[in-house]
C-alpha cells in the first residue's frame, strides 16, 4: 500500500512591524493534515476543505470497493477537522488574546465549556476529542488570581483525563511570581507552590511571557519556555519619532537593573539610569534619588509590570524633577490595581505603554493609554514548540525558547 505525500508550503513570518497591531491574516499555510496509512484514489466530485486541499486515497484491493462510500466518508470527516494534533483552548481569564492567538496561527480554538456552580466550584468540559493531540491551554492567572489559577487546574486535569499527548500550559502572565523568595522569616514561597500545583495537576510544559524572575523557571520539575515581550515595545518605540540622542532608558528600582539594561542596549545602546528606592511594606514605595542624568532627555521608564504604579509614578515624578523632557512607561503585564488608573492618568507619562497580557477593561482606559498584542509572539512560539524549532533566529531571537 502505498504512502500518501502531503507537502505543507510555509508562508513566511509576519514582518516585526506587525507585532504591535491588532489586526492578524490567519496563516492557514501553517495548518498540517497529515492522513497516516493511506493510498491514493481518484474521486468522483471536486473536494473542498478549509486547509487546503490534500491528496484522497485510492483503494486498490478488490475487496475493499464495496466499502469505498462509508471510508471516503470517514476520511472527509477526519481530513476536514481543524488542523492536526494541536488543539488551542481557552480558558475565561482572556479569551479575546487567545482568540488573536489562533488566528494568527491559522486555526481555530477548541471548544471547550467552563462554568461555575453556585458555590463557586468550577467545571470544565472538553467539547472535542483531544486523544493524541499536542493540547494548548491559554490562561493567565490575573485578578482574580486564585480563580483564573484554579480554572488552569481543572482545565489541565481535563485535557490529562482526556488522554492528550502533550499539555502545555501557556500562561502570559504567572501570578504569584513575585513571591519567588523569603525576604523575611517565616514567609511562605507562593512561586514554588504554584508551580507543583501545574505540575502535579499534569501539564507537560509552560510557556510564560515576562516572568518577575528568571529563577522562577527553576521552581518547575518540567520544562519551561521563557518568551519576553520587549520586541512588541520596542517595535513600537521604534515606529516614533524620538532622537535616539535624546533616549534614556530608566530603572524603575535595582532589581530591574538587568532588564533595562538589556532594553537599553537594543534601542540604540542608549544610556541607563537607576531610581534608588526603599519599599516600606507591600505595595507602598517611596523614591529616593536618582543614579544618572535625565535632563533635556526623553526617558522611557522599563519594568515588567505595574500593579499600583506607586513605584513608577514617584519615579516619573523624579525623573520631572530631575529635568526630563518626557517619561514614557513601558510595561508588558498590566495588572492595574487601585489606584492605579488615577496616577498613570495624573499628566506624569507622555504615554503608557502595555501589552495585553492582561486584558484591560474599557473603564480603565485613559489617554496617554497604549495597548500592543502578543498574539504573534506567543502564536509563533506555539508553532515552534509544536514543531520541535528553535527561537534562536531573528526576528525572534528573543523567543527564549532553546
Amino acid at each position: 500500500m502505498a504512502s500518501l505525500l502531503h507537502t505543507v508550503s510555509r508562508s513566511p513570518l509576519a514582518s516585526r512591524n506587525s507585532l504591535h497591531t491588532r489586526a492578524y491574516i490567519p496563516n492557514f499555510s501553517r495548518s498540517r493534515v497529515p492522513v497516516p496509512n493511506a493510498v491514493r484514489c481518484s474521486v468522483e466530485g471536486p473536494l473542498k476543505y478549509a486547509n487546503g486541499k490534500p491528496c484522497v486515497p485510492l483503494f486498490r484491493s478488490e475487496d475493499m470497493i464495496s466499502n469505498f462510500s462509508a471510508t471516503k466518508t470517514h476520511l472527509v470527516n477526519e481530513i476536514g477537522k481543524n488542523d492536526t494534533r494541536l488543539r488551542i483552548f481557552s480558558g475565561t481569564a482572556n479569551p479575546a488574546l487567545s482568540q488573536e492567538i489562533a488566528c494568527y496561527m491559522g486555526l481555530e480554538l477548541g471548544r471547550i465549556k467552563i462554568k461555575r456552580f453556585a458555590d463557586g466550584e468550577i467545571y470544565v468540559q472538553l467539547q472535542e476529542s483531544v486523544r493524541g493531540c499536542d493540547v494548548y491551554l491559554v490562561q493567565p492567572t490575573c485578578p482574580p488570581a486564585n480563580e483564573n489559577l484554579m480554572e488552569l487546574l481543572v482545565m489541565i486535569d481535563a485535557c490529562r483525563r482526556a488522554s492528550a499527548k502533550n499539555i502545555t500550559a501557556v500562561i502570559p502572565y504567572f501570578g504569584y511570581a513575585r513571591a519567588d523568595r523569603k525576604t523575611q522569616g517565616r514567609e511562605s514561597i507562593a512561586a514554588k507552590l504554584v508551580a507543583n500545583l501545574i505540575t502535579e495537576a499534569g501539564a507537560d510544559r509552560v510557556l510564560a511571557c515576562d516572568l518577575h524572575s528568571g529563577q522562577s523557571m527553576g521552581y518547575f520539575d518540567i520544562a519551561v519556555d521563557h518568551v519576553y515581550g520587549q520586541p512588541v515595545i520596542l517595535d513600537y518605540l521604534a515606529s516614533k519619532t524620538i532622537c535616539s540622542d535624546d533616549l534614556v532608558v530608566v530603572s524603575p528600582d535595582v532589581g530591574g537593573v538587568a532588564r533595562a539594561r538589556a532594553f537599553a542596549k537594543k534601542l540604540s545602546d542608549a544610556p541607563l539610569a537607576i531610581v534608588d528606592k526603599r519599599r516600606h511594606g507591600h505595595n507602598v514605595a517611596e523614591v529616593m534619588n536618582l543614579i544618572g542624568d535625565v535632563k533635556g532627555k526623553v526617558a522611557v521608564m522599563v519594568d515588567d509590570m505595574i500593579d499600583t504604579a506607586g513605584t513608577i509614578t514617584k519615579g516619573a515624578a523624579l525623573l520631572h524633577q530631575e529635568g526630563a523632557r518626557e517619561v514614557y512607561a513601558c510595561s508588558t503585564h498590566a495588572v492595574f490595581s487601585p489606584p492605579a488608573i488615577e496616577r498613570l492618568s495624573s499628566g506624569l507619562f507622555q504615554e503608557v505603554i502595555i501589552t495585553n497580557t492582561i486584558p484591560v477593561s474599557e473603564q480603565n482606559y485613559f489617554p496617554q493609554l497604549t495597548v500592543l498584542s502578543v498574539a504573534n509572539l506567543l502564536g509563533e512560539t506555539i508553532w515552534r514548540v509544536h514543531d520541535d524549532c528553535s527561537g534562536g533566529y531573528e526576528p525572534y531571537s528573543t523567543l527564549g525558547i532553546d
